[in-house]
Parts: structure tokens; sequence; C-alpha cells
């Protein structure tokens, strides 16, 4: 397979639509596991998407990452794109401020790193190692060298897959409170059903390669898990993923 271009848009000119994919499809040797899929994001909207593993959702960030051009059909995204997977992905042999300012042009800049660090609440570890940092301060580490870059797209890809319920739920709030400060759009990839009810202002779901539901979250924020219309909201995107039958039962 040929690479196909990804559009990029000029970061200076305003646009409702932030992300336009049409008819994308993503074939490895004979198995599409992206097929013909359509999906707009408006700016600064945070968008959560669901789907069983192997139903393309990684595929689909990379491809909007920039990560992988083997694909057909047609991407128009922002120039200015940060992504942050559930490895934090730090290099071992540079400190943590260095590590936020990882592949940035010039000379590594520290004071910029630490205003970064500040953010998500580590200024104290600009000079740690990254073997010396928990799970969550690594994963807080790899936000702040997302946001470094002034993104206005940020990709997560399960950031918070590998962290103890406690320290996810801190992380969740973390990214809530970054994402109303920048005001970037953002893309989430999870299989938390919960999760994505406390974070997005819409959830697709993707099925055989295409996004097959979607469903505007209306709530007001900070969420409540108690609210009615938040647990009605998760059992109808569990009956979408097959967790829940039709009566509300697991299967």
């Amino acid at each position: 397979m040929t690479e196909t271009p990804i559009s990029l848009s000029d970061d200076r000119t305003p646009s409702a639509t932030h992300v336009e994919v049409h008819s994308l499809t993503r074939r490895f040797d004979d198995l599409a596991v992206l097929d013909q899929l359509d999906l707009e994001l408006s700016a600064g909207e945070f968008v959560v998407m669901l789907g069983a593993s192997g139903c393309g959702k990684s595929t689909l960030l990379r491809i909007l990452a920039g990560l992988d051009r083997e694909f057909e059909g047609s991407v128009a995204v922002p120039e200015r794109r940060a992504v942050a997977f559930q490895a934090p992905r730090l290099m071992p042999w540079k400190r943590v401020w260095r590590n936020v300012v990882l592949g940035l042009p010039g000379r590594p800049d520290r004071q910029l790193a630490e205003s970064y660090l500040e953010e998500v609440g580590l200024t104290r570890h600009a000079e740690a190692w990254p073997r010396t940092l928990s799970g969550g301060e690594a994963q807080r580490v790899s936000l702040a060298r997302a946001l470094v870059r002034e993104p206005q797209l940020l990709l997560l890809d399960e950031p918070f897959g590998a962290l103890d319920a406690l320290t996810r739920a801190k992380a969740q709030r973390l990214v809530a409170q970054l994402w109303q400060k920048h005001g970037c759009t953002v893309l989430l990839v999870t299989h938390d059903v919960e999760e994505a009810l406390l974070l997005a202002d819409r959830v697709v779901v993707m099925r055989d390669g295409v996004i097959s539901r979607e469903v505007r979250v209306d709530l007001s924020r900070p969420r409540d898990m108690t609210d009615p219309e938040f647990v009605e909201l998760r059992s109808q995107l569990l009956t979408w993923l097959g967790a829940l039958d039709s009566q509300g039962t697991s299967g």
C-alpha cells in the first residue's frame, strides 16, 4: 500500500471542524482494520472512543498522529498534534525535565519544562530520573511532554489503563482540568465506560472498523456517577458494547 498524505490545517485559521476523516481504510494484509470510516471532531471538543480490543481504535489514533500513513481515504488534522500512550515512554537516561522538552527544536529549556511540570503537579521532580517515579507520576510527565508542544489536537491512547483505581481517578480529573485550561481538541481511547462519561462531550463507539454509534454527553461538570442520566447513559453504552442485553442484564 502506498503512503497517503495527511492534510494539515493552518493553526492560525479558526475552524468549526478540527479533524475530518472520510472513507478511511487501513488494511493489514487482507484484513481491513478500518473500513471506510468517517469521523469529524469540532475545535475544542473532548471526544472519547470506546470499542472492543482489535476494533481499530489505536490504529485510528496512530493515523491521526501521523505515525501511520499507509491508508486509503482522506485525513485532515491540525499541524500541532501530540499523543500520549498507555506506556509513558520516558527516556530512562534523561532527567524528568529533559524528557518533557525532548524533541523540541533548539536547546533544552528547563524553565519551559518546569512550567508544564507545575501544571501536572511535578515541579519538585524536575531533576528526578524516570525510574524513581510511580506509574501515575510517569504518566503525568507524559502529559506534560504532550502539552509543552501546545497541541491543538491531543491524542490519548488509554493513558490511564495501567494505573490503580485511585491514581486513575486523579489522572482523569487532571486531564479534565488541563483540557479546560488549554482548550485543545481531545480524542481519548479507552475501554472504561465510566471514564468516557466522566470526561467526554461526545462518546463514539467503534465496531468492525467503523463508527457504529455515538452519543452526546450533555451533563454538567464535574459529573456524578450516581446521577440518573449518567446511569442511563452508562447502561446505553454497555448495551451497545454488548456487555448488557436489552433488559440491562449483564451477559
